[in-house]
């Protein structure tokens, strides 16, 4: 809920499960006795499985600041590790992961559970004694999560179980200071002994019991949400049903009624007085902006909203590059957990580099490099088993074919009997299509994209003169590869002129069909609707440079994958704002590598329900569209809009440095990307040695001539005078999707993941410019 004055006691008063208390050090009632924390707090002997061989007892438990899962470790000279909640992304009961399905027996299905983490941490893979047990593990680890996620207030209490040195529940004038580093603060001597003096009103030289809930009031007391409470509060110094709506019509430009502000009033106001009487408190006032439905995000388009019946060619699709690496192209991991992670963030195309491998099975993993591999048929399995939990729309297997046929047919094999009905294999409707289905009709389907020995027609219009190909030429394809040229001509070298096709792989190419791109022209007289081409970023970019309008208008009908150029080993990303202003759908990333270019495509994709799949505009679907991205020549772009952002405040920004003597010195940049006349950046002057409660008033205005391909990104980040800005933390959405008005902001770390204490508060207006 942020940090809120009062919060935890009033939480107590009135029922509502609030957790750990930040004032007391202690268990509240809505956790106390609660049969799944003791669980954790006990803890518990669980067997560490690495390896078929390394399998180890070790002891865990949760740490008394409900924060901290601690486990021994039998090596010399080496603390006990801990992990927090906080980097936990899943919790999986089963042999779910690729280390249990490989080390272990069907046999302790049930006994056994994964811990997934954020970021490229390896999982934690654990076999319990029972099955009971093991359900009691991952059940009581999910609700931790969930109440550390709705529940930022744990942080503070953390803090100050920390500062409390000697664990007396009492507070010296020192661990005052300690406390206040903890969080993020640095003040001087002179100002920690005022503050220490204001709130010993016993003189006893230590803060106890409402002395420290009195400190904790005057922190956490923000002085921007007093000015606009006070504003509209002009019942008796409460915010009346009638205040409430007029804040949120002229502040929030929403279109509310008052039955809307009693349903506010009734859900957020924790004072059953205040409730009693149909009055919002300035505590209920702030628990409401930090609601959902109250952030910078519109909250209606979490849900799916965009019209899904388009052609699949009308959307942009959220695409990974070597979907099966966890982290670098040159000697890093594969492992079908990558795919398990892209796909539950929402990634709608993956792609598999195939190769053969030993015993007649197909292998998945970089080729001509250090990189490890993994099964085909695991990486089909894993797809088939977390494609559909995030989003239900269609997923495309990029297939990289590079094995013999006899291995081909295996493939073939694999992605039937794994896929089974799911799995596109002719087309959806009756004869020969004229153009792709849309993501609706393909809910819950499997595309593949490779090549084909003859065009679509052959079959499904026999009396097509179509000829039909027994191979395809290694030189007509080898542009449309996802490969570097090194690991082109290496390939050359090993293999014939031609690369064989295996019927049974070729027929299950149904609307995702590879083709070399000879120019726009030639695609568009010579090519059917189904034949796409894939362009290294180089060429890509090139085109969307020089060819803009071409490239929109091929792009209305056909489908473009665009990939990281080989160059990039350490799997590093590209931009892909300027190829999706092209209408390039498939613009594929490295999503193991956390970047601006992630964030940016975390943010494209945030919208519409997380579904993968965002409807493009309508200037962008129409044949023969006229946009042009670089030089807008339509006047309708000219009539823009004008971008207002305030920016106020920031609460609880996480440290960059651990060390207890690291302060951040927090800046805010509002950054827009979109075409390049849209494309702005501005920031906030530093604060000095504050992250806590950092107070700028800031207005900054930016032009936006395309809001609809517009991105807005919010960065915090440390500010150094000396070397380069270090990254705090950001959060991106589409220029459509902002709310106007008095908002916080969520922020995200690196890998895209909540901050749960951290975010800005900001004030946003768009206006039509005049």
């Amino acid at each position: 809920l942020g940090c809120l004055r009062g919060v935890c006691l009033s939480a107590e008063r009135s029922g509502l499960i609030c957790g750990i208390c930040p004032l007391c050090s202690s268990v509240l009632t809505g956790m106390e006795g609660d049969m799944d924390l003791q669980f954790l707090l006990q803890g518990g002997d669980l067997l560490k499985v690495r390896s078929s061989s390394w399998k180890k007892t070790r002891y865990f438990r949760l740490q008394e600041d409900c924060k901290t899962m601690w486990h021994e470790s039998k090596k010399l000279f080496k603390s006990n590790p801990t992990f927090s909640l906080d980097d936990i992304s899943a919790v999986r009961l089963g042999r779910q992961s690729e280390g249990l399905r490989k080390s272990t027996e069907e046999q302790v299905e049930g006994r056994c559970f994964s811990i997934m983490f954020k970021g490229r941490r390896k999982n934690l893979d654990l076999i319990a004694s029972s099955e009971e047990e093991a359900r009691q593990w991952v059940k009581s680890l999910e609700k931790m999560m969930y109440n550390r996620n709705n529940l930022s207030l744990h942080w503070i209490y953390t803090c100050l179980n920390k500062a409390d040195k000697n664990k007396d529940d009492k507070m010296s004038q020192s661990e005052v200071k300690n406390f206040l580093r903890l969080i993020n603060i640095e003040v001087d001597d002179v100002y920690t002994e005022m503050l220490f003096a204001k709130c010993d009103t016993s003189k006893s030289g230590y803060l106890s019991g409402a002395e420290i809930e009195h400190f904790y009031d005057l922190l956490t007391h923000r002085e921007e949400i007093d000015v606009i409470y006070g504003e509209y509060a002009k019942t008796t110094g409460f915010m009346s049903p009638e205040n409430l709506v007029d804040f949120l019509m002229k502040e929030q430009r929403e279109k509310a009624t008052l039955v809307d502000a009693h349903k506010i009033i009734e859900k957020y106001e924790l004072d059953e007085n205040a409730k009693g009487k149909k009055l919002l408190s300035k505590d209920g006032f702030l628990m409401y902006l930090h609601t959902p439905e109250a952030l910078v995000y519109n909250s209606d388009h979490r849900e799916v909203y965009q019209d899904m019946s388009h052609p699949l060619s009308h959307y942009f699709i959220s695409s990974s590059h070597n979907t099966y690496l966890m982290e670098d192209q040159l000697k890093g991991p594969s492992s079908t957990e990558a795919y398990v992670r892209a796909l539950l963030k929402g990634c709608r195309c993956v792609e598999l580099d195939c190769w053969d491998g030993s015993d007649d099975e197909p292998v998945i993993y970089h080729g001509y490099t250090l990189t490890s591999k993994i099964l085909f048929k695991d990486a089909i399995q894993a797809i088939k088993d977390h494609a559909f939990k995030t989003s239900d729309y269609p997923v495309i297997l990029s297939l990289e074919n590079h094995c013999s046929v006899e291995q081909q047919e295996v493939m073939a094999r694999h992605m039937s009997s794994i896929l089974g009905s799911a799995l596109v294999t002719s087309p959806l409707c009756d004869g020969m299509p004229t153009n792709f289905p849309s993501p609706e009709e393909l809910r819950g389907k499997f595309l593949i994209k490779g090549k084909r020995l003859n065009k679509l027609e052959a079959t499904y219009v026999p009396e097509a003169a179509v000829a039909d190909e027994t191979d395809v030429s290694e030189e007509e394809e080898s542009n449309d590869e996802d490969e570097d040229e090194q690991n082109v001509e290496e390939e050359r070298k090993k293999k014939k002129k031609k690369l064989k096709l295996a019927k049974e792989l070729s027929n299950m190419v149904i609307y995702c069909k590879s083709v070399h791109f000879n120019g726009f022209e030639d695609a568009r007289q010579n090519l059917s609707f189904y034949e796409m081409s894939s362009f290294k970023e180089g060429k890509a970019m090139k085109l969307a440079e020089e060819s803009a309008n071409a490239y929109v208008r091929h792009n209305v009908e056909k489908l473009s994958r665009i990939y990281p150029a080989g160059s990039r080993t350490d799997s590093s990303n590209y931009n892909p704002v300027p190829l999706w202003n092209a209408g390039c759908q498939i613009v594929a990333l490295n999503f193991q590598t956390a970047c601006q270019d992630m964030d940016l495509n975390q943010g494209r994709f945030l919208v519409n329900g997380k579904s993968g799949y965002i409807l493009k505009p309508a200037f962008m679907r129409e044949e023969g569209a006229e946009f042009d991205p670089i030089t807008l020549t339509r006047g309708d772009w000219l009539k823009h809009k004008t971008l207002h952002v305030m920016v106020i405040s920031a609460q609880q920004l996480p440290k960059v440095n651990k060390k207890k003597s690291s302060i951040v010195d927090p800046l805010v940049k509002v950054q827009v990307f979109g075409v390049p006349a849209d494309v702005a950046e501005k920031e906030t002057p530093a604060v000095e040695n504050n992250g806590f409660n950092p107070t700028w008033n800031e207005n900054l205005q930016f032009d936006v001539y395309v809001p609809e391909l517009a991105l807005v990104r919010f960065a915090v980040e440390d500010h150094d005078s000396t070397s380069d800005n270090e990254f705090v933390g950001q959060y991106t959405l589409p220029f459509n999707s902002l709310k106007m008005g008095y908002r916080h902001v969520p922020l995200l770390n690196k890998n895209g993941d909540i901050l749960p204490s951290a975010r800005l508060f900001v004030h946003v207006m768009v206006l039509d410019a005049e």
